[in-house]
């Protein structure tokens, strides 16, 4: 990736709040052209009419539910046939529920494995041989810090993101010499809306409130490593530090922070 995003194509997943949104407008701001990807079509287009008049370029967008593969398909073929290219891929769409294995239904099971999983896959695949055959990219997945250190009521969450942690450290072994580049971002608490659905009782939300992340902050952050791509990025860096330690002493930091990490 050349050290300007002018004219760089940006498709982004679950672009219509949040990190989605967010990065959007960084990566516009930088001269990228992000193309925009949801299932909310209302927000999308306003978003777009948005970033048209503050930066003065045209934003497509595309109605796009993960959790339908042949959507995704079409989706892609439509973007790759306009625009010849797609220079970063942001695999942002996802959701989480907390709650214990014995509560949470297996709809909710299937539903996070579908979007935060199958579907970050399935969009990857699409713009795999585009890539390839230009010979760059970028592809950066949104996993969390729940995928690098467990905590109790986010299991299947955590599963899932643990998944694409696993998917992206193979996927960049599997594409070096290609010229594309791989990163996995892991973010902790970020003040989106992802908690209205993962935390419905709110008392998550008010235990950790003061360690949040502004969501601009893990934007401008993602918007950075397009320049300059790393394999991966932790936000917050004592949170990392945290996760780093219970892969070393799992019991000890179970055993000592068991009270903190059950506050859900």
């Amino acid at each position: 990736m050349a050290n300007s995003l002018k004219n760089k194509l940006v498709v982004i997943t679950g672009a219509s709040s949040g990190i989605g949104e967010k990065t959007a407008w960084h990566a516009a701001k930088r001269g990228a052209v992000p193309v925009l990807l949801a299932r909310r079509e209302a927000k999308l287009s306003e978003l777009s009419q948005k970033l048209q008049s503050e930066c003065g370029i045209a934003v497509p967008y595309y109605q796009l539910d993960v959790q339908d593969t042949g959507r995704i398909e079409a989706v892609f073929r439509e973007i790759l046939q306009q625009f010849g290219c797609i220079d970063v891929l942001v695999n942002n769409a996802g959701f989480g529920v907390f709650n214990t294995v014995e509560d949470a239904s297996l709809d909710e099971m299937r539903r996070m494995f579908e979007v935060n999983v199958y579907g970050l896959v399935a969009c990857t695949k699409m713009v795999l041989p585009a890539m390839k055959n230009q010979g760059s990219g970028h592809i950066i997945n949104i996993a969390s810090i729940a995928g690098k250190m467990a905590t109790p009521k986010s299991s299947l969450y955590s599963a899932t993101k643990h998944a694409v942690l696993g998917f992206t450290d193979s996927l960049r072994m599997e594409t070096r010499g290609s010229g594309i580049s791989v990163t996995a971002v892991n973010p902790g608490p970020i003040k989106t809306d992802f908690f209205q659905t993962a935390d419905k009782s709110g008392e998550y939300t008010k235990n950790v409130e003061r360690w949040m992340l502004d969501a601009d902050q893990v934007a401008e952050a993602i918007v950075k490593n397009m320049l300059k791509p790393k394999r991966e990025i932790s936000l917050p860096r004592w949170m990392n530090a945290g996760s780093t330690l219970y892969r070393v002493f799992p019991g000890l930091v179970e055993k000592a922070a068991g009270r903190t990490l059950n506050k859900k």
